[in-house]
Formats: C-alpha cells, structure tokens, sequence
C-alpha cells in the first residue's frame, strides 16, 4: 500500500491565457500536456463533462504523463443532469465503459457534479450512489460527489455518501454548499477564490493555510490521500497557485520525475 499523498492541479490544460506565462513562448499545443504533467501532480478533467472521449485518447494522455501523475475525470453531464437519478445506471455504464480505465494507475478519483438546483432526495440518490461500481476493468475506483444544493447540508447525506464510500467535494466558493467530512477516506478540493491581483492567485497567507490543512490530512494516524485544485476565480492564477501550493509542501506532494 502506497503512503498518503498530496496532489495539486488544476482544471485541464488548454486555456489560451497560460500560454506565455505557465508554458514557455512558442510550446507547440500538442506539448502542454506534457510541460502541464511535469511541473503539477494532477489535473481535473473538465472535457469528460461535455464530451466523448476515445480510449486512445485516454491511452495517449497515459503515455504522455509521469509515472505518479493523476487524472481525475468529471462524468459526463448526461448522467448527472437528470431529473431522477435512479435511471442513470446506462448512462453510467457508457462512461466507465468509454476507455477511462486505458489510464491505469494515472486514473484518479470519478467525479460526479450536481447542478446547483439539483435537490437531496434521499432515496433517488441511494439508487444512483448504489450504481456506482467499485471497478472498471478490474481496476479500482474513487467516487467524489460535488453537491451544491442547501438541501445537501444534512447529517443523513453525509452518512449516505460514507455508506458507499464516497467522498464529497470541499470548496472555498461562496456561491456553492461547503460541506466538510473529517471521516472521508481521502480530501478533494476545488478552490475557487484566486485573484488576479495576486501573482500566485491566493495570497501567501491563505495558501500557507491551506498547505496546513492538506498537510494534516495526509499524514499522522489517520493519514489520508488529498486532492486539490486550483479551478475558477481568476484562471489565468491557477497554475501559479497550484505551484505555490506544491512548493509550501515540499516532500508531501514530490512532482513525478
């Protein structure tokens, strides 16, 4: 069993303000993924949400990335942006069945995101939780659920997600639900408060803060893999903050060689 880990990421690797300033002037397109996977230790998927992707898509992105590296994926909206829940089990199965597990070990954590309206209904969704397979081609999974209805703020939805062994999203964000689970098997989180007047996004104060928190979580008794990711707020920060993060971190969150 590997020892509990911090990675740091941000939301996929395409985005036009980057270029120039997170990647060298003149990287060809077809390198960001590359440079991205070296200088990071995760990315969050945002395509998968929209999109299709094939299994030598998948295949490529494994090749392209360090051993250590992780990509989490969100699950594609047709199975989330649905009025009950309980009837998603082909939607799910087309998904996982798309190629995801051609990552292998750079598969990270499933995440499946709620549209703010969405409401708790406890009982549709124990039938989706119960959907969810632990597996996909024998290789093991990790489900986060991002809830973002007030509804969600209930003792009962948190003791339902940890019956299925599922982790739910932390975010700083204001305009989103922030629940914490200090019994979650691992940490995902999506910052979305960086600042464009900041050169790293957050100032040093708030990322030694959350270096703290991840810290403490990945080590001690209880020690636990965390995610984080740096997603919305000014963007064109994210890479910085994600960097800052890693280096407060140090030998907790190495990036891959």
């Amino acid at each position: 069993m590997t020892a509990p880990r911090v990675r740091v990421g941000i939301g996929g690797w395409t985005f036009e303000p980057w270029r120039g300033t997170f990647y060298p002037p003149g990287l060809p397109h077809q390198r960001e993924l590359h440079h991205a996977s070296r200088v990071l230790t995760a990315i969050e998927v945002n395509g998968t949400f929209y999109s299709t992707f094939t299994p030598a898509t998948y295949g490529r992105w494994r090749d392209e990335t360090p051993d250590g590296f992780v990509f989490t994926l969100k699950a594609h909206r047709s199975i989330t942006v649905r009025r009950e829940l309980a009837g998603a089990g082909d939607a799910i199965a087309r998904f996982l069945g798309s190629g995801v597990s051609e990552l292998g070990p750079k598969l990270g954590p499933i995440v499946w995101q709620f549209q703010p309206t969405k409401r708790f209904e406890p009982a549709d969704f124990e039938a989706f939780l119960a959907l969810l397979p632990s597996s996909v081609d024998g290789l093991a999974l990790r489900h986060v659920l991002e809830v973002r209805h007030a509804s969600f703020a209930d003792p009962a939805y948190l003791a339902l997600a940890r019956r299925h062994g599922c982790v739910t999203v932390h975010t700083d964000s204001p305009k989103y639900l922030q629940l914490e689970d200090a019994q979650a098997p691992f940490a995902y989180l999506r910052l979305m408060r960086s600042e464009s007047d900041q050169p790293t996004g957050y100032a040093p104060a708030a990322l030694d803060a959350w270096a703290a928190g991840a810290r403490a979580w990945s080590s001690g008794p209880q020690a636990r893999d965390a995610f984080v990711f740096f997603i919305n707020g000014a963007k064109e920060r994210a890479p910085a903050a994600a960097q800052a993060l890693l280096q407060r971190l140090g030998s907790e969150a190495l990036a891959p060689s």
